[in-house]
């Protein structure tokens, strides 16, 4: 009887473990020390929360600061070739004095999220 009760203990432990380590990888921190643009708003320098939902490359990003929703944007994760050295956003120049969020980079990680990028997105741009 103790050994059945003792195997249903490891095993919900290791299920809650899976668990919560599948939805720890779902959300993340990132810190913006300069002000970028995001679908036509302005994010100012600070502390912001990410979380993502979605199955497979596809996801939806949700950006927050505090608790409130800033932007909810499509996005794709890829994976990179070495983990990185650092939590950081992604910029691109937009030919203002504002950069354009592209994307965000989790320190030792070898995944990354890239905005507005889902499949689709790649395979109409690539079409063309």
């Amino acid at each position: 009887m103790k050994v059945t009760n003792s195997s249903k203990s490891f095993i919900l432990g290791i299920v809650l473990l899976l668990a919560s380590s599948a939805f720890a990888q779902s959300k993340a921190s990132v810190e913006l020390s300069r002000p970028v643009m995001l679908n036509g708003t302005e994010l100012k320098p600070g502390d912001y929360n990410l979380r993502w939902e979605g199955t497979g490359p596809n996801v939806e990003v949700s950006i927050r600061r505090g608790r409130t929703v800033l932007a909810k944007i499509p996005a794709r994760v890829s994976s990179l070739e070495y983990a990185s050295a650092y939590n950081a956003a992604v910029t691109r120049e937009n030919g203002t004095n504002i950069n354009t969020l592209a994307g965000f980079r989790f320190k030792g990680k070898t995944m990354a999220i890239d905005l507005g990028e889902s499949s689709e997105e790649v395979q109409a741009a690539s079409a063309k």
